[in-house]
C-alpha cells in the first residue's frame, strides 16, 4: 500500500483534512518553501486555479502557517510556524 507524502504543514487543525485539500496545500507549500510569491504566480507554478490558491492560502493564514506581506498584490510568506520537514541524510 503506497502512501502519499504530504507537506507537514498541510494538515490543519480547524478543518477536516481531506485528500484533495492536503494535496493542494502540499503543492502550495512546496512552492512557498522555495520562494515567497503572490497568489497569481503560485497558481502558475502549481497549475491550479487562482480561486483554489486563495482559498487554501486563507486557510493556511488562519492557522498561522503563512502570512501576507506588502500591499496588493500580496506576497505570501511562510511564517516558520508548524511542523518542520524531516530530511533524510542518506
Amino acid at each position: 500500500m503506497s502512501r502519499e507524502a504530504y507537506h507537514p504543514n498541510a494538515y490543519l487543525s480547524n478543518i477536516k483534512n481531506i485528500r484533495l485539500g492536503l494535496q493542494s496545500r502540499t503543492r502550495i507549500l512546496n512552492v512557498l518553501d522555495k520562494n515567497s510569491l503572490d497568489a497569481k504566480n503560485i497558481a502558475e507554478k502549481t497549475s491550479m486555479h487562482y480561486g483554489v490558491i486563495i482559498h487554501h492560502l486563507r486557510l493556511l493564514e488562519a492557522e498561522g502557517i503563512v502570512e501576507r506581506k506588502h500591499s496588493k498584490p500580496h506576497i505570501w510568506v511562510l511564517t516558520g510556524l508548524g511542523q518542520k520537514r524531516l530530511v533524510n541524510s542518506n
